[in-house]
């Protein structure tokens, strides 16, 4: 019998235990080649951010946002499970005690019948040696869980900085339109009196003033929806904050400071940085331990047992040795024949693994392209902004060319300065929507490559 044990022992080794993965090897990051290790993930928010009312935004989000709560009562579940498994490796111990009544009949003849009561207390211990290793894997499996959990919860951090800046800048920009939109209305209310003045001198028709006047009122037309929508950006915000729906404070985009160096290191530094991709790999490793799990099924489990308590006919013999009784004792359990159900939970572990490792792949894969379009996001918006402001430059002559051509030369008519007026304020508008690009663009490459979390 010892022989057998020892050959089982021997023959069965341990499960291996998960690697996680050091490199990249991929070419992440579309047509770049990086090698300096340098980048903005390692920046903290408070540091990658310079707008003080951005930063009051940032920091009460992160104190207050519900689904941060509600992701630290999943952590504590973890903790409760992973707490759970440790206590897997120690004996269950229980107890209980009674009296039983009893009625003994004596044969014919030896006397009447007679009540007895029979007093008895014990314990009962089990303990599974885990020699295989399967308690250990699922300890392991389930710290890999609280580590998934806490990984989440920082992923979701990263979102809830980016998500809040990403609208500060939506407001600041809403704010630039309406200011531009407010002036635009002041110039055209200016141009309908003269547009006036020019009737009365019959230098224009009718058909000019009426037609500066529908230019006043489009203008006008537009500003509701712009305060519609910063209304709206700013409730959005406040849900980030975990607050009722009230007034933002907040700067402007005229005083915000550009960034420059946009440094993005190597794609494996996406492995530690992004947490959301290293939460996929913790994943893949709980399930990995699953396997070994599965594995260790197969072998036999060894239990040791143990008994002991007081049982008498008398209280008083409790605690006398006639009273007494103990026992122990060892035994080992091999699975023969269960209908093949070791078999199909280690082929379904298995599968499950393989799907989670690609997953992971294409987290990381994923993440690399947000990278990749964030940049070149970031590099177009910035091509569209400096042609734009050229754009801008012309069409502002533009419109004084032809209101002096209007009002001093009557060479052209109202039309003309009709269209170029509404192409200035178009390209104005556009301009600060190639300003907001680039600031979504940053923040998104800042949350893409795992900034936000410290």
């Amino acid at each position: 019998m010892t022989l057998c044990i020892t050959g089982v022992l021997v023959s069965c080794s341990p499960g291996k235990v998960y690697q996680f993965k050091k490199e990249v090897n991929e070419p992440l990051y579309r047509e770049m080649n990086q090698t300096d290790t340098v980048s903005i993930a390692q920046m903290g928010w408070q540091e990658f951010f310079s707008d003080a009312d951005l930063k009051n935004l940032i920091q009460s989000g992160l104190q207050n946002n519900l689904d941060l709560k509600m992701g630290i009562q999943r952590i504590e579940i973890a903790h409760s499970m992973l707490k759970q498994s440790r206590a897997a490796f120690l004996p269950e111990v229980s107890g209980g005690g009674g009296i039983k009544q009893s009625k003994m009949s004596y044969p014919q003849g030896l006397g009447n019948s007679k009540n007895t009561a029979l007093y008895d207390v014990y314990a009962n211990a089990s303990w599974e040696i885990d020699i295989w290793g399967k308690l250990a894997s699922n300890k392991r499996a389930f710290l890999y869980r609280l580590m998934q959990s806490e990984s989440m919860q920082r992923a979701v951090q990263t979102q809830i900085v980016a998500q809040i800046a990403d609208y500060y800048y939506q407001l600041l920009t809403l704010d630039k339109q309406q200011v531009i939109l407010e002036k635009t209305i002041e110039n055209r209310e200016l141009d309908v009196k003269t547009m006036n003045r020019l009737k009365e001198s019959n230098i224009v028709t009718g058909a000019a003033v009426v037609q500066s006047e529908a230019n006043y009122y489009d203008a006008q037309a537009d500003l509701p929806r712009i305060k519609r929508q910063i209304r709206e950006v700013e409730n959005a915000i406040n849900v980030l904050l975990g607050q009722a729906a009230q007034p933002i404070i907040r700067g402007s985009l005229d005083h915000q400071k550009a960034h420059y160096n946009l440094n993005v290191g190597v794609p494996s530094q996406l492995l530690a940085n992004r947490p959301d991709v290293h939460a996929m790999e913790l994943e893949v490793a709980s399930y990995f331990e699953e396997i070994n799990i599965a594995q260790r099924a197969f072998y036999p489990s060894l239990t040791i047992t143990a008994s002991g308590g007081f049982s008498s006919f008398e209280l008083k013999d409790w605690f006398s040795s006639t009273g007494f009784f103990a026992n122990i004792a060892g035994g080992l359990i091999q699975p023969i024949f269960n209908k093949r159900l070791n078999k199909t939970r280690l082929e379904i572990a298995q599968a499950n693994y393989r799907e989670k490792v690609y997953d992971f792949q294409k987290a990381l894969i994923t993440a690399g392209q947000e990278v990749s379009d964030a940049l070149y996001s970031y590099e177009s918006a910035t091509e569209q902004e400096q042609k734009r402001m050229v754009q801008i430059d012309k069409l502002s002559l533009a419109v004084d060319y032809t209101k002096k051509l209007l009002v001093y030369h009557s060479s052209t008519n109202y039309t003309d300065v009709l269209t170029s007026e509404q192409a200035y304020l178009s390209s104005q508008i556009q301009l600060t929507n190639d300003q907001l690009l680039k600031w979504r663009s940053v923040i998104k490459l800042y949350r893409s490559l795992g900034g936000g979390v410290r």
